[in-house]
This record gives structure tokens, C-alpha cells and sequence, in this order.
């Protein structure tokens, strides 16, 4: 992998205010004014530079931000959007059209799978889901109308590692393109270095951090973005999922400290599941050799950043993972909510909540059990402390026994 450091590549951007401030000015506005008819009409066409004409086409603030992630992702453009899957949806309807076919990862988020499997049908347009790093089954899906490979990173709920190179070096064969969910790994993995042709991340998760706005964004070409923002023909363009301006600027000044809260997180994630792993429960996190792809990611990954904040841990029934969860929360150890990237650690079952639009069938076909607990590490300052809690929680609801537990 070339040498880069997307923190370096975003913190090297500078962008100052109307007045000189530090951040730069928030353009609240929905429309803009012209001195002349013809700049107008050259800005609609596309060909006025510098000119903005109506905020769901581009804004200021939106182009800032929009220019920092391609930084992060080693692109040459992106675009943001007003939700993930408004950027997934976008991405999804520019690249297939009607009797296109899409090869996609079966682990994924639930929403985006409820799109691929209940909606595009609707558009003729069909997905294959299978094991995403079984190639021989990849391969042998790809159709003479297949125009995407489609993955995560790293996958949800079950913290799958995509093998990018493999996959890219698949796509080119093909002459089709790979299309990479980079939700749960910001800056420890770079998907456009290892062939990925788009990028797209949920900004409401790590990127922004705090769970106060919900956003997307999608990095890749210049050619590209343009044609989604197409005033004909472009998906985002006529689909409408715009971010608004304030909430650019929101995850733009978040997005400064992001190297520092990835390294946290991983931190406290990798010494959690190794602690949890030692005393005999079923924990995943692709940190811990024991993790099927952890060498895998070891092979990809930017290692200051580590493995990532999300860990999963089996609690055998999905009543039982209730009672732990709710206990965590009465002693204040985190949230019993969806999501992730938050200062404070989320926890959810994944067959009741995120992964829920999935057949139950195939939930237990994928690996996906009733009792599987979805853990978003926070950014906890002693996470000794943390772990001693939540192990008193998992004894006292008989997850853990006294003869099993090791001694920290």
C-alpha cells in the first residue's frame, strides 16, 4: 500500500471565514443571486465556477466538506448526502438500471440489504447475496449484466473483513465495479487504495461522533460525481437527498478529531474483547488473532488506528442479552440504542434491531444469532474500570460464572 495519512491530507486543508474566522462561514441559504441572466444560466449548465445557484444543487458548505472526505478517502471527489443510505441509494440507481444485476456481501446493514432484496426488484434490477471472500462463488455469480461488487469494509453486525484487493482484481477482470461501505473502519482502512472504485461512509456514525446529525457521503471519481449531480440524469441530483448547510458544518468541524477518537475507540474495544475473550465468552472483534480475518485485516489495515470500535459478544437468547443490556444501562455503562461512534458505548441486539429487515432464516444462515449483542465502544477514559462493571453485570446475570472468569 502507497504511503498516506489521511489525517495529515485533512488537517493540511484550511478554510477560513467571511470575516476571518478559524472555521468557515455557514451559507444559510436555499438560493443565490446573480448580477447577470447569462451567469445563471451558465452556473445551471454547470460552467460558472465558484458560483453557486440553489442549495440542492451544491452549497459552500457542503462543497468544504465534501472535498475533506475525499481527502480522508483518497479520492478525487464526494458528495454528501442527508442520510447513508441517501448516499448508498444515490450511488446504487446512478451505476444499475433496469435488468442490472449487483453481486453484494449477504452481511451487510439491514436497510441497505431491504433495498437491494424488497426494492430495486421493483426496477428490474436483482442482487445475489452470498459469503463476500468466497471468490470461486463471486466469480461464478457475475453476469453478463452484473455491474457491481458491493461490501462492507468491515461487515454489519458480524465484523467480516472484506478481501478488497481480491475483490478489486475480480471487478477489473470483469470490467465492473466494487462498491465499499467504510461506515465501520474510517482511516484504518482505505478502500480506495486497495481498488475500491466508490467509497461511502454513514457520517451519522464515527466521522461526526456525536449522534446529533444524520448524514452520507459518497467518494470517488470526479466523472463520477458529477454525473450523480446531473441535473437530467444524475440519481442524487434528481432524488434529492441533500445535506443541509448547518449539519455540513457540524460534521466538518468533528471530522478535525477524528485520528484521535479512532485510535480511542479501538483502544478501548481491543481491551475489552481480549478481556472478555479470556474469560470464556463468545466475543468477535477482528483485533483478537482468534478472529477468522484478523490477519486478513493486519494486511490492510493503517495499523495506528487499530482494529476499529465495534465489538460483538453472544449471549445465548435474546432474552438474556435484554437483561444484560438493560442492566449495563442502569449503571451507566452505555446506551441501549442503535448506532455507533458515540462518546459513550451502544449496545443493541442485531437480530431485533439493525439487522431485523433480514429473514430470520437467513439471519441464522449468515451467523447472525438471537442472542448476538452489537457493542459500539465508547471513548471511556479507564476502560479497567469499564470492564470491571460490565463484568459485575454479566455475573449477576449469569452470562458469566465465577468458575469460568479470569483474574485481571
Amino acid at each position: 500500500m502507497k504511503e498516506f495519512s489521511a489525517a495529515n491530507e485533512i488537517q493540511d486543508l484550511q478554510y477560513f471565514g467571511e470575516f476571518g474566522g478559524v472555521n468557515p462561514s455557514i451559507s444559510d441559504s436555499s438560493t443565490y443571486t446573480f448580477l447577470s441572466a447569462k451567469t445563471m444560466f451558465d452556473t445551471f449548465e454547470g460552467n460558472a465556477e465558484g458560483c453557486y445557484l440553489y442549495s440542492r444543487h451544491s452549497s459552500p458548505m457542503n462543497l468544504y466538506l465534501s472535498e475533506a472526505l475525499a481527502k480522508l478517502e483518497n479520492t478525487e471527489s464526494a458528495n454528501v448526502t442527508a442520510s447513508g443510505m441517501g448516499a448508498i441509494t444515490s450511488v446504487l440507481m446512478q451505476v444499475c438500471k433496469s435488468g442490472d444485476h449487483i453481486v453484494s456481501s449477504r452481511t451487510i446493514y439491514g436497510g441497505t440489504y431491504a433495498f437491494m432484496k424488497n426494492f430495486l426488484p421493483s426496477f428490474q434490477i436483482n442482487t445475489t447475496f452470498l459469503d463476500i471472500n468466497n471468490f470461486e462463488a463471486v466469480e461464478k455469480a457475475i453476469q453478463p449484466n452484473t455491474k457491481v461488487i458491493y461490501c462492507e469494509s468491515v461487515s454489519n453486525p458480524l465484523l467480516e473483513v472484506a478481501d478488497l484487493r481480491t475483490l478489486s482484481a475480480l471487478c477489473k477482470k470483469h470490467h465492473i465495479k466494487l462498491i465499499v461501505d467504510n461506515t465501520f473502519s474510517p482511516l484504518s482502512i482505505s478502500p480506495a487504495l486497495l481498488g475500491a472504485d466508490i467509497v461511502i461512509h454513514s457520517l451519522t456514525k464515527f466521522i461526526n461522533g456525536s449522534s446529533d446529525t444524520v448524514g452520507g457521503v459518497y467518494c470517488g471519481t470526479q466523472e463520477f460525481i458529477n454525473d450523480t449531480k446531473n441535473v437530467n440524469t444524475g440519481a442524487c441530483m434528481l432524488l434529492g437527498p441533500t445535506m443541509d448547510s448547518l449539519r455540513s458544518s457540524s460534521i466538518l468541524k468533528n471530522l478535525r478529531t477524528l485520528h484521535i477518537r479512532m485510535k480511542q475507540h479501538s483502544h478501548n474495544a481491543m481491551y475489552l474483547a481480549e478481556r472478555f475473550e479470556n474469560d470464556g465468552l463468545k466475543v468477535s472483534y477482528p483485533g483478537l488473532r482468534s478472529h477468522k480475518n484478523h490477519e486478513l485485516m493486519k494486511s490492510m489495515m493503517h495499523e495506528e488506528y487499530g482494529f476499529g470500535g465495534l465489538l460483538t459478544l453472544d449471549a445465548g437468547t435474546t432474552d438474556k442479552a435484554n437483561e444484560l443490556m438493560e442492566l449495563m444501562q442502569q449503571e451507566n455503562l452505555g446506551y441501549l440504542a442503535v448506532s455507533l461512534g458515540f462518546y459513550k458505548t451502544l449496545f443493541s441486539c442485531s437480530g431485533s434491531s439493525t439487522s431485523s429487515e433480514i429473514p430470520e432464516e437467513e439471519r441464522a444462515a449468515m451467523g447472525i444469532s438471537d442472542g448476538l449483542i452489537r457493542f459500539s465502544i465508547g471513548l471511556d477514559h479507564d476502560i479497567r474500570r469499564t470492564y470491571e462493571k460490565m463484568k459485575e453485570c454479566m455475573l449477576k446475570t449469569g452470562i458469566l460464572n465465577h468458575e469460568t472468569i479470569s483474574i485481571s
